[in-house]
């Protein structure tokens, strides 16, 4: 007799074959699946992502900024808003794609950083141009400022693009130092050489003005670093001990001597402090960075101060500003032509913006002269109050302590003094101008980086972010072993 359970186990059986074929399939597609997503958050770094979420937050920033602008000066909202936030939202963009394809492993943070600024700089140059539009014929800004703003983009995306990797400048190191001293001293060349408020530092042709001298930064960054490397060993030698200090060998001193006296003939002949005090601190501080030896800077700031009061003695330019700076509301400085009027004035616009400021579009930024450029900090001071001050101050600090960074994760000697003194560029610019507008140091020509109106800042300052992209980049997986 037949079991009954026995002729059960066979249709059981049939039935079991479809079923593992199935759970078979189910599980080749779950892994397969799972395998392809592991693939794509390979293809999509994380650090890209959390830059993609940075820029959008900084560029809404920017829309508000600009509404809010209209909505308190104007009362109301105009179309044209959209062609100052479109084209920088369009180029940040493109530079963030750009990076996902060539240039995956690039710090995050610096993109949104300048975008941040490069934006609240372009609103408050719209801001100051609406209160301007009753006038005849005013001069106007924020349309330029966007125009340079996308072709400084443009310019950082061909770094990132044709600039594979950053060493292969070390093969032209020397190219760089004649490129920048041509650069700095065209200025002062008889028929190209133009004169603005008083500076010598702009080339003119035709109806096109430049500032050469924004562009020199960068390729004497390269001379120093390629020099410093080259000649560390050297440089670290030390001479004699005079008075308990280990002075350097006195041939060593020969290139502190000569970008002494180049900084002195911008000085004096394109009567310039800032841009004087710019590079002499730049070699100073990447000399330092090469050597560890403090004695090359205190013996540069010694000859440097030297310089500068023997200049204050003998011109006028520089006396007068330093009379400026100590006493701007004596009725001789503050009268006089190219006295301490407009430093006073940016004074009293700081003044007015207290602790929270006046609201963008809420204050009178527009009595101070030259508003729009060299005292846009005090513009934004009025408008943003000292809270505003600090998380400005606070953003650049962020952007030059990321350069810096870039710098210590590599561990080539080049790519740490190429870093380091792109950073530093921007720090001491910042320093120098927001020093000068606060009445820390005596009042200079330079600009805001990123903020104040002017297309050759705009694009060196650009050009900068692009190599430090370039070089972060190229450290890789070392900047992720340092902590944040």
């Amino acid at each position: 007799m037949s079991n009954p359970l026995s002729k059960l186990s066979r249709p059981l059986q049939k039935l079991r074959r479809p079923l593992k074929a199935a759970e078979k399939a189910a599980n080749t597609v779950t892994f397969g699946a799972t395998d392809a997503i592991g693939k794509i958050v390979r293809i999509v770094p994380r650090s890209r992502n959390t830059e993609l979420m940075l820029l959008l937050f900084a560029l809404g920033l920017n829309i508000y900024e600009l509404i809010q602008i209209q909505l308190s000066v104007i009362q109301v909202m105009r179309s044209d808003v959209w062609q100052y936030f479109l084209p920088p939202a369009i180029g940040a963009l493109a530079i963030h794609l750009l990076l996902r394809l060539r240039a995956s492993e690039a710090d995050p943070l610096l993109l949104p950083l300048t975008v941040a600024l490069n934006g609240l700089g372009i609103s408050e140059i719209y801001r100051l141009d609406l209160a301007k539009e009753h006038l005849t014929n005013p001069s106007l800004f924020a349309g330029k400022q966007v125009v340079w703003t996308c072709i400084a983009m443009v310019a950082a995306m061909l770094v990132i693009y044709f600039v594979k990797s950053h060493l292969f400048l070390r093969r032209f190191i020397y190219i760089s130092m004649v490129l920048g001293v041509a650069l700095l001293l065209s200025p002062a060349l008889p028929i190209i050489g133009k004169t603005i408020n008083g500076a010598r530092l702009w080339i003119g042709i035709g109806g096109f003005t430049f500032q050469p001298g924004e562009l020199a930064k960068i390729a004497l960054t390269i001379f120093f670093a390629g020099y410093l490397v080259s000649r560390r060993e050297s440089l670290s030698i030390v001479g004699r001990r005079i008075l308990g200090v280990q002075l350097p060998r006195a041939r060593e001193l020969g290139p502190i001597l000569v970008v002494w006296v180049a900084s002195l003939g911008v000085l004096v002949f394109e009567r310039d402090l800032g841009t004087s005090l710019l590079y002499f601190g730049l070699f100073l501080v990447m000399i330092y960075v090469a050597t560890g030896r403090a004695i090359y800077v205190a013996t540069g700031l010694g000859m440097f101060l030297t310089g500068a009061l023997i200049a204050g003695r003998f011109m006028t330019y520089v006396s007068g500003r330093v009379n400026a700076w100590l006493d701007p509301l004596n009725p001789a400085n503050y009268n006089a032509i190219g006295g301490s009027y407009q430093l006073a004035q940016g004074n009293f616009g700081l003044a007015h913006g207290s602790l929270l400021g006046s609201g963008l579009g809420g204050g009178l930024p527009q009595l101070v002269p030259l508003a729009e450029s060299d005292f846009i900090f005090s513009s934004l001071g009025e408008e943003l109050g000292l809270a505003g001050v600090f998380v400005l101050l606070l953003t650049y600090l962020l952007l030059v302590s990321r350069g810096l960074r870039i710098g210590f994760t590599h561990n080539d000697d080049f790519s740490k003094l190429l870093a380091t003194g792109l950073s530093f560029v921007l720090a001491l610019q910042t320093f120098i101008v927001v020093g000068g507008v606060t009445r820390v140091v005596p009042l200079t020509g330079l600009t805001t980086p990123f903020l104040a109106a002017g297309g050759s800042s705009l694009l060196a300052n650009w050009i900068i972010v692009g190599l430090l992209l370039r070089i972060s980049d190229s450290a890789g997986g070392n900047q992720r072993s340092v902590t944040l």
